[in-house]
C-alpha cells in the first residue's frame, strides 16, 4: 500500500485537494484492499480554502512517511509559500518521494525549485505568468499532465483525475486504473490534451499600437486576408507590422489571423449543427482540410472530436 499525502496549504483550492482524496482513496486492488493510505497534512493547524475552513490533524513530518505528496493549487498561485513547505518538499525530492502537483500547485514546485530544467504544465490560463517567472522551467500549456518520474504536473481542473488515474496505472496497472476510472465516471485517458481548453487569441486584447488592426481581424478573418490588407489598416509597412505583432502578441499577423478563425470554428462547433466543410468556409480557411490540419495541429483533436466533447448531442461531421 502506498502512502499519499495531500498537501493542505493555505487559499488551498478546495477542489484541487479534493481529487487526490477521492480518487486514490476509493482505489481497491482486485483481493478487495485499498490500493493507498491517504493523509492531509500540513504547516498550520487549519487552513482557508476557498469558503472551506478545514482542520489539519498531521504536520510536515507526515512527509517523510510519504510515497506521494500532491501539492494542489492555491487560489492566488503568486502568494509566497511558507517557507516551512517549501523545504519539506525539497526534503522529500532528496529523498526520492514522489511529488505531484494540481493545476496552479506548479507554482508551488517551482518556486520551492524542483522544476528547473524539468517539463511542466500548469492551467492554461495562468501560463503566461509561470513562464514568465519561472523560465528555467519547460513549461507544455498543452497536455493534461506531465511526468519526470518523480515529480509530476497536471494542468487545470479535472486535469488533476487523469492525472491521478495516471499515478494508479503506474503503480498497479491498466485493470485497477480502469476500476478506478470507472468509479470516477470518467475514462482512464482523454483523447487530446489541455489545448483543446484554451481561448485563442480573444477579442479582449491589450495592446498599445495593433487595436485597430486586432479589431480589424476580428471582423475579416472569414475573408481572404492577405498581410498587405493587414498593414494597410494599421497604416505600417509589411515589415514594422511583423515586428510589432512579434513584440505585442508573440506571434506574426498570419498566426494570429488562424487563431482568430479557429476560435471562430470552436464556437460554430460548439453552438450549431453545421458541417465541418461549411464551418471551415464561414471561418476563412482555404479548404477542409487545410481547416482540419491547422484544428489539429493548434488544438491536439480534429473537429469532429472536439464537437463531441463540447457539443455531444450533435453528431453531423
Amino acid at each position: 500500500m502506498y502512502t499519499v499525502v495531500v498537501l493542505a496549504l493555505p487559499d488551498a483550492i478546495a477542489f484541487d485537494m479534493a481529487t487526490p482524496i477521492e480518487t486514490f482513496g476509493r482505489v481497491r486492488l482486485p483481493d478487495g484492499r485499498p490500493g493507498y493510505r491517504l493523509v492531509v497534512a500540513g504547516h498550520e493547524q487549519s487552513i482557508q480554502a476557498g469558503p472551506l475552513r478545514l482542520a489539519i490533524d498531521e504536520g510536515l513530518d507526515a512527509l517523510e512517511r510519504a510515497d506521494l505528496i500532491v501539492v494542489p493549487g492555491r487560489n492566488d498561485p503568486l502568494q509566497p509559500s511558507p517557507p516551512a513547505v517549501l523545504a519539506a518538499l525539497r526534503a522529500a525530492v532528496e529523498r526520492e518521494t514522489r511529488i505531484a502537483s494540481i493545476c496552479v500547485g506548479a507554482f508551488t514546485l517551482a518556486e520551492a525549485g524542483l522544476l528547473d530544467g524539468r517539463d511542466a504544465t500548469t492551467h492554461w490560463l495562468a501560463a503566461d505568468q509561470f513562464a514568465s517567472r519561472y523560465p528555467a522551467v519547460r513549461l507544455n500549456p498543452d497536455v493534461l499532465y506531465t511526468d519526470n518520474e518523480n515529480i509530476l504536473t497536471s494542468a487545470g481542473a479535472t486535469s488533476g483525475l487523469d492525472l491521478c488515474l495516471h499515478i494508479v496505472q503506474r503503480d498497479y496497472g491498466t485493470a485497477v486504473a480502469a476500476d478506478a476510472a470507472r468509479l470516477a465516471v470518467a475514462p482512464l485517458h482523454r483523447p487530446g490534451g489541455q489545448a483543446q481548453y484554451i481561448v485563442r487569441n480573444r477579442a479582449t486584447y491589450r495592446t498599445t499600437t495593433l487595436e485597430q488592426a486586432l479589431s480589424w481581424i476580428e471582423a475579416n478573418a472569414h475573408r481572404d486576408v492577405a498581410l498587405a490588407d493587414i498593414a494597410a489598416v494599421a497604416g505600417m509597412s509589411v515589415r514594422t507590422l511583423t515586428r510589432r505583432f512579434k513584440d505585442e502578441t508573440g506571434q506574426s499577423p498570419m498566426q494570429w489571423v488562424s487563431g482568430v478563425r479557429i476560435r471562430h470554428a470552436q464556437e460554430l462547433l460548439e453552438t450549431t449543427d453545421h458541417t465541418i466543410d461549411r464551418i471551415a468556409a464561414q471561418t476563412g480557411f482555404p479548404t477542409t482540410s487545410n481547416f482540419r490540419s491547422q484544428f489539429g495541429q493548434v488544438l491536439g483533436v480534429t473537429p469532429g472530436a472536439y464537437r463531441k466533447v463540447f457539443r455531444p448531442q450533435v453528431s453531423r461531421t
